[in-house]
């Protein structure tokens, strides 16, 4: 178990350090094993009374709810950040939470809400590369969807159009 706390510790600090890469889409998937993991970690840390590691195991077990592939989880993760990010005074504890919350939108579908979320978070760090990307495939995302919209429009619009030509040639 603590090879696998020490997985996610150095997964999570290399995902915020920069050290993660790859293209827009490749963001890091994370198993039940790792979750449960973290949730156990975050039930001992919560007998004792040391608020900063408190802190510390609901980030790591909200980083790796997010990254769940369960939609479960993923709206876990975002409901346990959006609860911490308004009594978090730390610009670098606010940028992370923003950006695990802007994550857990994109992996969820609601793009509008990601970008709302990721915008706020380059206000707080701008030149941040992590955030950069994600805005990026965010965007990329939402072009996607207006096109796919916009094909139906133009395609329900020849089928009217020809609905109409068929009847007035009757």
């Amino acid at each position: 178990m603590d090879a696998t706390i020490g997985k996610v510790i150095d997964s999570v600090s290399g995902f915020f350090s920069g050290a993660a890469s790859g293209s827009a889409d490749e963001f890091p998937l994370c198993d039940t094993d790792i979750i449960s993991g973290c949730e156990k970690e975050l039930a001992e840390a919560q007998k004792g009374q040391d608020e900063g590691l408190k802190k510390e195991c609901i980030m790591r077990l909200s980083w790796a709810l997010v990254h769940s592939k369960t939609p479960a989880d993923i709206q876990r993760g975002i409901s346990m950040l959006e609860a911490s990010v308004v009594s978090d005074t730390s610009p670098m504890n606010l940028r992370e939470k923003l950006y695990l919350v802007a994550l857990g939108y994109y992996r969820s579908g609601d793009f509008s809400r990601s970008r709302e979320c990721i915008e706020r978070c380059l206000e707080v760090e701008p030149e941040w590369g992590q955030a950069q990307t994600l805005k990026t495939a965010i965007e990329d995302r939402i072009v996607k969807a207006d096109g796919v919209i916009g094909v139906g429009i133009a395609v329900t619009a020849v089928g009217v159009v020809a609905g109409i030509a068929a009847a007035l040639l009757r």
